[in-house]
């Protein structure tokens, strides 16, 4: 199993002085002032127990409540949720409690770099499915249909996307849902973007006709309350499956922080303004990043969620390793390969704009400056 893609780059710039960084996967703004208030007083009061395996009973409740009031989805908060370390262990609980030696598992690529590695280690076989820039990466039901030859288990869709930041319509996900339905499929739906949906409204793979009962919907705290250092994120499913991924859970990694929960509480509560101010401003960079890279000559589609953008960097003649690596030494701005999110990444970049508009303006000037001397 090779390492991650995105930390053998980033070792390179460890150390690296006036480096921009455009790479890591992590919101630039603080967690909201109410929600490590919260925190704080947690640890005042003399929060720092374990909690239930499955999580504050209270968390979960306000977890049920919230999809409830925004999607309508219904989910018993006793048995159908699961508090976990954040989406990452989500999504590793889901894998080892479907998955037997040998099942095949669709993976949309350009992919996550967790979904192939975590299914080798629960002894599954990644079944890749490639998706093409001319319908903006979207996986659709024609692709599912011929990779079903292989007798796949199960389908993970991240949506929005990262790398790409492609997200899909509700007609687009009906169309998806009927082919999971006719291949047998389960579905972990990674939603963990869903917040930072742009151009339509977000709809949960779990609210589509039929597939609640075949869907692990997860989803979690770090991106939209910009929490990713607190690691707290939630599976919710149906009961059989969220026990068997709790029972995991339970004899790995038991808990996730009580104060950690006690601020996602908050964050359920009153975080919802916060939320749309950081939304706006990613609209904002994202308008700014596509038309940078567009007018640099690095054609680039429009994200339709999440805080990245995935150029094309074929006109230039250098691999994607190689023009990270040279754009690194000589400009100083760190972006990520595209072959970190599998083989379908080559000629391709993943770039975030999570970072602040006047860092984005100066890195594309950078970036402007060693494009031109490629040519």
């Amino acid at each position: 199993m090779p390492p991650s893609g995105i930390r053998v780059f980033f070792d390179l710039v460890l150390g690296m002085k006036d480096v921009i960084s455009l790479g890591v996967g992590e919101p630039d703004f603080i967690t909201p002032w109410n929600i490590r208030e919260r925190a704080i007083y947690a640890i005042e009061e003399g929060h720092t127990s374990y909690t239930s395996n499955k999580g504050l009973i209270e968390l979960r409740r306000d977890i049920s409540k919230y999809l409830k009031q925004r999607y309508g989805l219904d989910y018993d908060p006793e048995e159908e949720v699961l508090v976990t370390v954040g989406v990452s262990e989500a999504f590793d609980l889901s894998l080892r409690a479907l998955i037997e030696r040998g099942d095949g598992v669709l993976i949309p690529e350009p992919s996550y770099v967790s979904y192939g590695p975590i299914t080798m280690l629960c002894g599954g076989k990644p079944i890749y499915m490639r998706t093409s820039p001319d319908n903006g990466f979207k996986v659709t039901p024609k692709d599912i249909a011929a990779y079903c030859d292989k007798n796949p288990k199960l389908m993970i869709l991240n949506y929005p996307n990262n790398p790409t930041g492609a997200s899909y319509s509700k007609k687009e996900l009906r169309a998806i849902a009927a082919e999971i339905v006719r291949h047998d499929l389960v579905m972990i739906s990674d939603e963990i973007y869903c917040d930072l949906t742009y151009d339509f409204d977000h709809t949960p793979f779990a609210t589509l006709p039929g597939m609640k009962e075949r869907t692990i919907y997860l989803n979690g705290f770090s991106k939209s309350f910009a929490m990713t250092g607190w690691r707290i994120g939630y599976a919710c499913g149906p009961a059989n499956l969220i026990s068997g991924m709790t029972k995991i859970h339970q004899y790995t990694m038991l808990c996730a922080s009580i104060i950690s929960q006690m601020a996602a509480q908050e964050a359920l509560k009153s975080g919802e303004r916060s939320v749309q101010e950081m939304k706006r401003e990613y609209a904002r960079r994202r308008e700014f990043v596509v038309s940078r890279l567009n007018e640099i000559g690095l054609t680039c589609h429009r994200p339709e969620g999440a805080f990245y953008a995935f150029p094309s960097i074929r006109k230039t003649g250098l691999s994607s390793m190689d023009f990270a690596r040279e754009l690194l030494k000589k400009e100083k701005v760190a972006v990520v390969p595209g072959t970190a999110f599998g083989s379908l990444g080559e000629g391709y970049l993943r770039i975030s704009y999570a970072s602040s508009y006047d860092r984005l303006k100066e890195a594309f000037v950078r970036m402007e400056r060693f494009v031109k001397s490629l040519r």
